[in-house]
C-alpha cells in the first residue's frame, strides 16, 4: 500500500551504550547454496568479500561519529515519547538506513544526507562505517557478561529482497565490502507470513530473543521489495558490581511530582563523575574498562534534555574526573516500540516516504519509496551489569500502479486546447449540449 505523501513539518541511556554495540565477529547468517534471484530462500550476495582493513582517514572515523552523535540527539527531541521511558539505539537506525541510503540517488540522497547528518560522501560513508563496526568488534574479550556467561557485543545487518527482483550490483558491492551483509530472497507477495516470518526469527535469534515480532502484522504488503533490518545486542557486567543485599526499596519521584517506592541499588567506589549548568553526571565502566554507561542526572525535576545536542553531550563528557562516590541507581528493565517515519520526515527526509522517491541505485529502476522505518529495543539494568537489544527494519516498497480510471463525458463539460512545450492555452471551450 502506498503511503500517502508526509508535510516536512534526560540523556538516554542507549546513547553510549548502543553507539558502540557492534560487533563484526557476529554469527553471519548462514547462506542457502544456492544465489538465484529467482528461487526464495537464496542469497544474493556480491562476489567481493568484506574489507577487513579498510583505509580510513581518523578524519573520516571521528567525522562519521560527530555525525553520528548530532543524529542521535536530534532523533531524541523529536521522539513522542512524552512521560513514558525510552530506549533505542540510535546506531542500529544510522546502520540500516546508510544500507538503504546506498541505493539512493538525486534529491532523495541529498535529504536523506542532511537528516541521517551523514558529512561524507558516500565514497568515504561507507568504509568508515565499516572500520567503526571493524574497530569495536574486539571489545570485551574475556569480560563478563551481566548473566554470568561471557561479554557479547553483537551486531548483524541483512536485507530481504522480493524473488524476481533485480539488484544492482553496485548495490550489493556496498552491502558486501562495507556491511558483510547478503540480500536473503523471499517471496513478500505471494507468501507474506512465511518472509514475514523469516526476518522475525532471523532478529529474535541475534538479540537472544529479547527483540521479537520487529517486523509486524501488516508492515508486508504485496508491494514490498526490500526489508534492510539491523539487529544488536549488548550483555555486559559492571567493572565494580552493586551488592544484591544493599539493594533495597526507597522512593523515586515522578516527572509530574508523585513518588513511588522501587528496588534501589546502592554502591561506593572510584569512578569519573562531573558536574555542570543543570546536571550531575555518573560514568559507570563494564567488565574489561572498554565500555561504559554515562548517566546524566538534571537538576530540576522534568528537565529531561530537550534542548541537548552535540555541544551538551560533550560539555557533559569533558565535566568527567575521576572521584570517591556514593551512587543510589534503581534497577530498571523496560522496552520501546517506534514508528520512524514521522521523525525522520522532520529531521528532513520526506521524499523518501512518498512515490516521489529515487532509490533507482538499489535495482537499477525507479518506483521505490520507505514505507515503514520500524525500532524496537530493550535494556534491563540490575546489581550485575546491563543487558541490552535493538533492532531496526527499514520496509521499501515498489509505487503502486494506480486504479484504472472511468469517465463518462454524460454532462455539460469544458475542453482546451494548449500547446504542450510551452503550455500555451489556444482554445477554451464548454459542451452543453453536444446534439446542437
Amino acid at each position: 500500500m502506498r503511503r500517502p505523501p508526509i508535510p516536512a513539518a534526560l540523556l538516554p541511556l542507549s546513547l553510549l551504550l548502543t553507539a558502540c554495540a557492534l560487533d563484526s565477529s557476529a554469527p553471519e547468517p548462514r547462506p542457502s547454496a544456492c544465489s538465484d534471484p529467482g528461487t526464495a530462500g537464496c542469497v544474493v550476495a556480491s562476489d567481493r568479500s568484506r574489507i577487513r582493513d579498510p583505509a580510513v582517514p581518523e578524519a573520516d572515523a571521528r567525522e562519521l561519529v560527530a555525525g553520528n552523535t548530532t543524529f542521535a540527539l536530534d532523533l531524541y527531541r523529536r521522539l513522542d515519547h512524552g512521560w513514558s521511558n525510552l530506549i533505542y539505539s540510535p546506531y542500529s537506525v544510522s546502520s540500516a538506513l546508510a544500507m538503504t541510503y546506498a541505493g539512493a540517488r538525486g534529491e532523495t540522497e541529498a535529504q536523506m544526507m542532511r537528516a541521517l547528518r551523514f558529512t561524507l560522501p558516500q565514497a568515504r560513508l561507507h568504509p568508515a562505517f565499516n572500520a567503526l563496526d571493524l574497530a569495536l568488534a574486539s571489545r570485551g574479550e574475556g569480560a563478563e557478561g551481566q548473566d554470568g556467561e561471557g561479554f557479547r557485543l553483537h551486531v548483524a545487518s541483512a536485507l530481504w529482497g522480493q524473488v524476481g527482483s533485480s539488484f544492482a550490483p553496485s548495490f550489493l558491492d556496498v552491502l558486501a565490502e562495507s556491511y558483510g551483509a547478503g540480500l536473503h530472497v523471499v517471496d513478500f507477495a505471494q507468501a507474506p507470513g512465511q518472509a514475514l516470518g523469516i526476518i522475525n526469527g532471523w532478529v529474535a535469534e541475534r538479540t537472544e530473543d529479547r527483540i521479537k515480532d520487529i517486523v509486524p502484522e501488516g508492515a508486508i504488503q504485496p508491494a514490498t521489495r526490500l526489508v534492510v533490518t539491523n539487529a544488536v545486542y549488548f550483555n555486559a557486567a559492571w567493572q565494580f558490581p552493586f551488592d544484591e543485599d544493599e539493594t533495597a526499596p526507597a522512593p523515586f519521584t515522578r516527572l509530574n511530582g508523585t513518588s513511588i517506592s522501587v528496588p534501589m541499588m546502592t554502591n561506593h567506589a572510584q569512578v569519573r563523575y562531573g558536574e555542570g549548568d543543570g546536571f550531575q553526571a555518573l560514568e559507570l565502566p563494564y567488565d574489561g574498562g572498554e565500555l561504559s554507561m554515562v548517566l546524566v542526572l538534571p537538576s530540576a525535576l522534568g528537565a529531561l534534555g530537550s534542548e541537548i545536542d552535540r555541544a551538551w553531550i560533550e560539555g557533559v563528557f569533558a565535566s568527567l574526573g575521576t572521584r570517591s562516590v556514593s551512587m543510589t541507581l534503581p534497577k530498571f528493565k523496560f522496552e520501546s516500540t517506534l514508528d520512524l517515519v514521522r521523525p525522520l520526515v522532520a529531521l528532513g527526509m520526506p521524499i523518501a516516504f512518498t512515490g516521489l522517491a529515487d532509490f533507482s541505485g538499489i535495482g537499477g529502476q525507479g518506483g521505490l519509496f520507505i514505507s515503514n522505518v520500524l525500532h524496537k529495543a530493550f535494556i534491563s539494568v540490575n546489581e550485575a551489569g546491563t543487558e541490552a537489544a535493538a533492532a531496526t527494519a527499514v520496509v521499501i516498497s515498489e509505487t503502486s500502479a494506480p486504479e484504472p480510471a472511468t469517465i463518462r463525458f454524460d454532462r455539460p463539460f469544458l475542453f482546451f486546447i494548449r500547446d504542450i512545450a510551452t503550455g500555451a492555452i489556444l482554445f477554451v471551450g464548454s459542451v452543453v449540449d453536444p446534439s446542437r
